[in-house]
């Protein structure tokens, strides 16, 4: 079994940056979703990443730095728009995509010149991430294509003794991933919806955000995704889904619906509960398409088309 240990227990950092130092693969907490963490100069470790997982090569990866102050190492330059959302959003939910420099090696971004950045709230992972003295790619720490983790427990059943450590931090408390936005091209595009509402990062932006064009260049982008094993039903209302319910053996809505907040924060865990328990569909309620609901709505419609 993979060596887990909390993050609060006496040396846990320093053994999580000595294990990436090495060039081994560490499960690393975050505020959205546990990641899958190497260093990101180390080609070895970064391949692994992509092994585990069972991920396509060509599908990029975010990288995960300590301080905002630290992007400058590993993008070309940093755009006016990039500045005042990293001072307004980091650390958080939030990716930005930049052109790369040559500090980040095209196995990180499938081949592509741009690279995915943030700063994660979870102050153990920043830790870490000083401590080592390098950026760390982080994809989710799951098999490619299924339910993100957004615990230890998560991150075990899906990788077991596949990597060298998993720390422990509790649960995720956003527990959807993080908002993409490219900002590599003169338009800002949103890539990925997630834990940073559209609204407000236009709000901070004082513009709009267009809505993705091209090619999938970004976490999350792929039609179908976050997909548990049982199959995922949409409903328009909780009526509807009640409706399904009676008509659908084995099934199961999904709840906290009315909240977005505690929706998020517990829709993978509870997709997970409902294939630890047989159920076979997966009654989803799509929430308004504004805010949290936005993210929400976007892994549901993905799982949906697994």
């Amino acid at each position: 079994m993979t060596n887990t240990i909390h993050s609060s227990a006496d040396g846990a950092i320093d053994q999580a940056s000595e294990v990436l130092n090495q060039g081994g693969l560490v499960a690393v907490p975050t505020e959205t979703v546990y990641g899958l963490a190497a260093r990101s100069d180390i080609d070895n470790a970064v391949e692994r990443i992509f092994t585990v997982k069972g991920r396509p090569s060509g599908h990029p990866l975010i990288l995960h730095v300590a301080h905002a102050d630290d992007v400058a190492r590993y993008v070309d330059s940093i755009p006016h728009p990039a500045k005042i959302l990293a001072d307004h959003c980091w650390p958080g939910p939030l990716t930005l995509l930049l052109k790369k420099s040559n500090n980040v090696s095209h196995i990180v971004t499938g081949g592509r010149e741009t690279v995915a950045i943030r700063v994660p709230a979870n102050a153990s992972t920043r830790l870490i991430i000083e401590k080592c003295g390098h950026a760390i790619a982080a994809p989710s720490a799951n098999k490619f294509g299924r339910v993100s983790p957004t615990t230890a427990q998560h991150v075990e059943a899906d990788l077991g003794s596949e990597i060298e450590l998993i720390i422990d931090d509790g649960d995720c408390s956003i527990g959807v991933e993080s908002t993409i936005i490219d900002l590599s091209s003169d338009r800002p595009q949103l890539l990925r919806p997630g834990g940073f509402p559209l609204e407000d990062l236009e709000a901070i932006l004082g513009s709009s955000i267009d809505p993705p064009a091209g090619e999938s260049r970004a976490s999350g982008m792929l039609a179908s995704h976050y997909a548990p094993r049982g199959s995922v039903v949409l409903a328009e209302s909780i009526d509807q889904a009640n409706d399904l319910l009676q008509q659908t053996p084995r099934s199961r809505i999904l709840d906290h619906y009315a909240n977005l907040p505690m929706y998020a924060a517990s829709l993978y865990s509870q997709m997970r509960q409902a294939d630890n328990d047989g159920i076979a569909v997966i009654i989803a309620v799509l929430p308004p398409q504004t805010g949290l609901g936005r993210a929400i709505g976007d892994r549901l419609n993905k799982a949906s088309l697994a």
